[in-house]
């Protein structure tokens, strides 16, 4: 006949560590962060584990950003809806249809402006390569003229042309 005592609890050591972080859940993100600088203090090692573990175990951001994006109902997504839908005062929906209607044509208009900028800028930039690249063409052929070079180069080209 076999005794046994019920002094050691089954499981081993992985029973110990889902009770030890089932303990840490009830107490919070504060606690989890605790043990974690607890354990940079005692051997740096523990630490890092315990930050990784808080980290891709989804504990530390659990109630951050990404779990708000999950959730349809949290976030810019529900406003911008609501925003669209009629709120049954006339005076203010025809208000708010007029704004967005002019803010849309502003909106335009602005866009627009900043083509016609971007396009006047890629011409006068343009401009100013052609003049100096026509400047340093001229300057090729007076230096050429000065030299008493007369002779067309080999290949038929001007000078200062490709």
């Amino acid at each position: 006949m076999q005794t046994y005592s019920d002094t050691a609890r089954p499981g081993g050591i992985r029973n110990t560590l889902r009770r030890g972080e089932s303990w840490l859940d009830r107490r919070g993100k504060g606690a989890w962060i605790a043990a974690m600088v607890l354990g940079f203090i005692i051997f740096w090692p523990v630490g890092l584990a315990l930050l990784a573990y808080m980290i891709w175990g989804k504990r530390m951001f659990a109630s951050s950003c990404g779990h708000r994006r999950a959730n349809p109902d949290h976030g810019w997504g529900r406003h911008a809806y609501r925003a669209a839908q009629a709120t049954g005062n006339h005076a203010f929906d025809g208000y708010k249809a007029e704004a967005l209607r002019r803010l849309e044509e502003e909106q335009e208009a602005f866009e627009a402006f900043l083509q016609r900028l971007r396009n006047s800028k890629d011409k006068t930039e343009f401009d100013a390569f052609m003049e100096d690249r026509a400047r340093a063409t001229a300057e090729q052929d007076a230096t050429a003229s000065e030299a008493g070079s007369d002779a067309k180069p080999a290949d038929g080209a001007r000078a200062g042309e490709y």
